[in-house]
């Protein structure tokens, strides 16, 4: 038999990206409402930032079903076909950050301008904060239309936590649910990693979820 450690490190909770799962508040309002507005955008570019787990692949996920279109990796664009590129009006440029190939994201930048293509490119800091070695690319990122999502206020915060309990099937009392709003960091990768926490916690011990496990993993 598999060491109990072993199948919690391999294993994956269900991700659940429908429309009606994203919860909008004041922190994504704009993000949201403007992904769902194509293509009345103003610009075919925009770049969604936040940290990691603040919903960016699900916004996606959300625009790519309404409206069609392609995903690819910023990391995986040198095995893409940009031929391919022909079928699709919009495209999603997800992991975008400092480590990628300047000259080929120009050349991307330049064959979508040039067919009047649509662009949402996925980082977790705005991509005019990021620091290019190459001009032409630094120019082209000043056009892009630019949507943070800011950090998350409670309802946000309570959301997250009950979305993240249900995806791995897991049911908690509200009054649990409160007491950890009001102690965790407001932070989405805080918000994952406690979830991620109590619940190998739980699966360890073999026990529902309760104020010791939260008390322990919270720290107080």
């Amino acid at each position: 038999m598999k060491d109990l450690s072993q199948l919690l490190f391999n294993f994956e909770q269900k991700k659940n990206f429908k429309h009606e799962d994203y919860f909008v508040c004041s922190s994504n309002y704009y993000a949201y409402n403007l992904i769902n507005s194509w293509p009345k955008w103003g610009k075919n570019f925009i770049n969604i930032c936040g940290e990691k787990y603040s919903g960016k692949t699900h916004l996606s996920s959300i625009f790519l079903k309404k409206f069609k279109g392609v995903n690819i990796d910023a990391h995986s664009l040198k095995s893409f076909n940009f031929k391919d590129l022909k079928i699709h009006q919009n495209i999603v440029l997800d992991n975008f950050d400092k480590n990628i190939d300047e000259k080929l994201i120009y050349s991307l930048f330049n064959i979508l301008d040039q067919d009047n293509k649509y662009m949402i490119i996925n980082s977790l800091i705005p991509i005019t904060e990021i620091n290019f070695k190459l001009q032409d690319l630094i120019s082209r990122t000043k056009y892009c239309l630019i949507a943070k999502i800011e950090k998350p206020e409670d309802d946000l915060v309570f959301a997250l936590i009950l979305k993240n309990l249900s995806d791995r099937q897991i049911a908690v009392d509200k009054k649990l649910i409160d007491f950890i709003i009001k102690r965790i960091d407001r932070s989405y990768s805080k918000i994952f990693e406690f979830i991620y926490k109590i619940d190998e916690i739980s699966l360890k011990k073999k026990k529902s979820i309760d104020f010791k496990i939260i008390k322990e993993v919270l720290k107080v």
